[in-house]
């Protein structure tokens, strides 16, 4: 399975006055683990177009176990669960010096064909290749 993870620290502006994370700015840190996932698999949004193909997301599910605080240290780990028909990304937030398990999420986005805006039903041979799935 593809994977890639990024490392960061929650900054002041997206906490609130309980010093928490605001429930909103979790969406941002899991679109850096996925473009970090992408940029493994040569398929970051830059390719997508080039390769006739816009990937929007259509479903997002967070699952907020514990909060995140003000200058805590976070990993957000990003992984490819699906492929074949859609594009499945599934996400964990841990703390980087805990590890322990604070958010669970996961992303499906489907390939839309730029030219006529329409949307596949399997995913573009594209996307396979990247992954190194044998056709």
């Amino acid at each position: 399975m593809h994977k890639a993870e990024v490392e960061l620290e929650i900054p002041f502006h997206d906490v609130d006055m309980m010093e928490v994370a605001w429930h909103g700015h979790y969406v941002r840190y899991l679109e850096l683990a996925r473009c970090k996932l992408l940029d493994s698999i040569d398929y970051n949004y830059p390719q997508m177009k080039a390769s006739g193909y816009a990937w929007p997301v259509i479903e997002l599910n967070l699952r907020y176990a514990r909060p995140l605080r003000f200058q805590q240290r976070i990993r957000v780990e990003a992984q490819v669960v699906e492929w074949e028909n859609r594009l499945k990304v599934a996400y964990t937030i841990r703390d980087a010096v805990t590890n322990e398990r604070l958010t669970r999420a996961h992303t499906v986005q489907v390939a839309v064909e730029i030219a006529s805006g329409e949307m596949l039903f399997a995913s573009p041979a594209v996307l396979l290749q990247q992954l190194g799935v044998t056709l």
